[in-house]
């Protein structure tokens, strides 16, 4: 097996798979208040998203997760689970989700071969979830977490994004939610993606302020807990959850970054603060069934991915495509 090396010495391990731009939220850091969506045709099929899955794997990639949009809001989901997760060399297969669907679905994604979920939650507060959110709920939510747990989900993580007078008062609230459900917690900067305005910037928290809070309550003591991903983890004394952080504004992590993303376009980013990309789909419709020829494509592709983003910490990059569209 051929692996997957940058310029800079960097094997490429993990990549996060975009099945769909769409949402059933409109969450305020992810997307606009209201999103042009693409049209089917312009996305993925389930068959070419197996197939990058498969050329990938072949390339020394142990772990795909499947984002969005949100995953769920996809009919034929379960089914691309099923097939990725029958490829021999891949070891991980997980999913972020904003968790709205999971008590419907959760025991299918399990029997198909899901191995872990991220489930986004960034408030505990009904009426501050909705706005957040532009429309969701949060019971639909934590029912949601609480189906995925019974379908035997093990490792189940929370994601927040903590937010400067919206919802940094919640933070110590939410390590308590995951206390009580043993549930691991990541606390994630804002990503300054999209249009970023005087009032993006200044909501900016970071992970050493979120760090600061918590150790009001929880001294944190460093952990040896390291997964594919960016998060720096930490566990507290009396708890046997971690909490981790993930800091791309104000702890670069990028010389060790071990990952890519494929959009749902079928556009291969090799960087998530960098507009640089390679169009897979385009090769696929060309060239249907031409693993050799993706994995070529891949391999020289990776060689050009940059050094590191440009984040600053006042978010000062511009980078026009929401999250929705880059895959989360």
């Amino acid at each position: 097996m051929s692996l997957l090396l940058d310029r800079f010495d960097r094997q490429v391990e993990y990549l996060r798979l975009s099945v769909t731009d769409r949402c059933d939220f409109r969450c305020v850091y992810c997307m606009s208040e209201d999103p042009c969506f693409l049209n089917k045709d312009q996305v993925l099929s389930l068959e070419e998203l197996a197939q990058i899955g498969q050329a990938f794997t072949e390339l020394g990639v142990s772990k795909i997760r499947l984002t969005g949009g949100e995953p769920l809001v996809r009919t034929d989901c379960d089914q691309l689970v099923s097939a990725l997760a029958q490829l021999p060399n891949l070891r991980e297969l997980s999913m972020t989700t904003n968790g709205s669907r999971l008590t419907k679905l959760a025991p299918n994604l399990k029997a198909a071969g899901l191995s872990r979920l991220n489930i986004s939650l960034d408030t505990l507060n009904p009426e501050k979830f909705t706005a957040l959110t532009r429309n969701g709920k949060l019971e639909r939510v934590i029912a949601g977490i609480d189906a995925a747990k019974a379908a035997g989900f093990d490792r189940i993580k929370i994601n927040a994004v903590i937010l400067k007078g919206h919802n940094d008062d919640e933070v110590i609230n939410l390590v308590d939610f995951c206390r009580g459900r043993s549930l691991n917690i990541a606390f994630i900067e804002e990503m300054p993606l999209g249009v970023i305005s005087e009032r993006k910037t200044a909501r900016h928290c970071s992970s050493d302020e979120v760090r600061a809070i918590i150790e009001q309550k929880y001294p944190l003591v460093l952990s040896a807990e390291r997964t594919a991903g960016p998060a720096r983890y930490y566990q507290m004394a009396d708890s046997d959850i971690h909490i981790g952080f993930i800091s791309p504004h104000s702890h670069n992590f990028c010389h060790e970054c071990n990952r890519v993303r494929v959009t749902v376009e079928g556009k291969l980013l090799l960087c998530l603060g960098n507009e640089n990309a390679v169009d897979l789909k385009a090769l696929l419709r060309e060239h249907p069934g031409d693993i050799a020829r993706l994995k070529q494509v891949i391999s020289e592709a990776i060689w050009h991915k940059p050094k590191q983003h440009d984040f600053g910490a006042e978010g000062d990059t511009q980078i026009l495509r929401f999250m929705n569209v880059t895959g989360g």
